[in-house]
């Protein structure tokens, strides 16, 4: 038995409301975690996340950068970019990017078609919520697969995009 650490990835699926997470040990199976809700700051979302990694024994963030369908940066990718870089600086843990596009689409068909109401007709609140939560742990679950595969690593150098940190 090697006297090396395991690699404990957390990988990260960063939306508008809600941050999908997963976790992996080495190149065991990814893991999903409960699907956390945003808050106002990465720096107050660091803070929720230092709990997650500290209990998980994390020695890495994976995160997705949602690129564009061409391969370009916009606004998402951009913003994703400040949020990581301010998030794994706060947790001091490494961070590696991997291009997630198309992983919501692909949470999607893994997990299958979305459950009807009890009624038969469109679901309610609560199970649109809960779906939407299980879409965004799969595609975190996704994205830490996809860091095996070293065509979808993303140097963040390389992008034609400059990451600033927020004027406060």
């Amino acid at each position: 038995m090697s006297g090396t650490p395991p690699r404990r990835a957390l990988g990260i699926d960063l939306g508008d409301r809600r941050i999908g997470l997963a976790l992996r040990e080495d190149s065991a199976a990814p893991r999903g975690l409960p699907t956390m809700m945003r808050l106002a700051t990465a720096a107050a979302d660091s803070e929720r996340l230092r709990t997650i990694a500290a209990e998980g024994r994390v020695t890495e963030l994976v995160v997705g950068l949602p690129l564009h369908s061409d391969g370009s940066v916009g606004t998402q990718a951009t913003a994703t970019l400040r949020w990581a870089s301010e998030v794994a600086s706060a947790l001091q843990l490494p961070i590696t990017f991997v291009d997630e596009r198309y992983s919501s689409q692909r949470a999607e068909e893994s997990l299958g078609r979305a459950a009807r109401g009890s009624n038969g007709g469109a679901p309610g609140p609560a199970r649109r919520e809960a779906r939407r939560a299980a879409v965004d742990r799969e595609a975190a679950r996704l994205i830490l697969e996809d860091a095996l595969n070293p065509a979808l690593l993303i140097d963040p150098k390389t992008l034609a995009v400059h990451v600033r940190e927020s004027a406060t």
